[in-house]
């Protein structure tokens, strides 16, 4: 059950990723990552005294707000570096390291130890999600300019992915009796990282025009996120966190075959490879 359930979060995360992209087509990305996290903040507030198990401790709570802290350093450096440089390396980098620092981290510092076929499939998954994330266009960035400052760029991208190492580890610290509330207050300090992007300079100028269909979409898309991260948080229950943070990493793999179907985009043939290494390493993980 426990692999089921990193995959559904990578399913939900993915969704959540492409809708916000497509919504950010029309609105300050700004606007609508708050919008989202006031989405799941709302969600999980209203759900959390429903389940069955809700008894948080302070340090729960602590390990939830800093789990959302990391949800929006993560958010504001990837849309950084994208503004900065190119997608096809922004996204990778940071996708990748999103993955690589926890595995080290649950190894090193937690005590994780994956078994054989297990760490093949964590071998597997880093570069898959590198072919995975690669647009095929290179010069492209996420103004739509030429790249401007690729170092900065990747240096944002690596910031990034600490901050999603950073949500998944401190996740997997709260206690299953918390129930929700961990995911609650880390929505909540989300909210509080994403709300002064979202309420300064050329963001605070895109409120006007937002329309509430728009703003009904963005929330949906955090509650969706937030729903990932509830199913992150079953997961680590029944397996080995490394395992799950890695299952729940491959949420890339979502929007690129969402955009094959739904948008008829065309896959790249090294995103072709990368979506076939994430089907083996998904079998090795869940083998494992």
């Amino acid at each position: 059950m426990g692999p089921l359930l990193a995959l559904g979060s990578a399913l939900a995360y993915g969704i959540a990723d492409f809708g916000g992209g497509l919504l950010a087509r029309r609105a300050h990305f700004a606007v609508v990552a708050l919008l989202g996290q006031v989405g799941g903040l709302l969600a999980t507030l209203a759900a959390a005294p429903l389940w069955p198990d809700r008894s948080p401790t302070a340090s729960d709570l602590a390990w939830g707000a800093l789990s959302g802290v990391g949800t929006g350093l993560a958010m504001a450096f990837l849309f950084r570096g994208l503004g900065r440089g190119a997608m096809s390396v922004v996204v990778p980098v940071s996708a990748v390291s999103g993955v690589a620092l926890p595995v080290i981290t649950g190894v090193a510092l937690l005590g994780d130890r994956p078994s054989l076929p297990a760490w093949g499939g964590i071998a597997v998954t880093v570069p898959a999600l590198w072919l995975v994330s690669r647009n095929g266009r290179g010069g492209g960035s996420g103004t739509g300019g030429a790249a401007r400052d690729a170092p900065a760029a990747t240096t944002d991208a690596l910031l990034a992915g600490v901050g999603i190492a950073v949500q998944y580890l401190a996740l997997a610290q709260a206690a299953p009796e918390a129930g929700i509330w961990p995911v609650a207050a880390g929505r909540a300090a989300a909210v509080a990282a994403v709300a002064p992007l979202a309420l300064a300079g050329r963001a605070r100028r895109s409120w006007a025009p937002l329309t509430w269909p728009l703003a009904a979409g963005a929330a949906a898309t955090g509650t969706t996120a937030a729903g990932a991260l509830v199913l992150y948080s079953l997961a680590v229950q029944q397996q080995l966190a490394v395992v799950a943070i890695v299952l729940s990493s491959l949420y890339p793999a979502v929007p690129v075959l969402l955009g094959l179907t739904a948008l008829h985009e065309r896959v790249t043939a090294l995103q072709a490879i990368g979506l076939t290494g994430a089907a083996a390493a998904i079998t090795l993980l869940a083998l494992g």
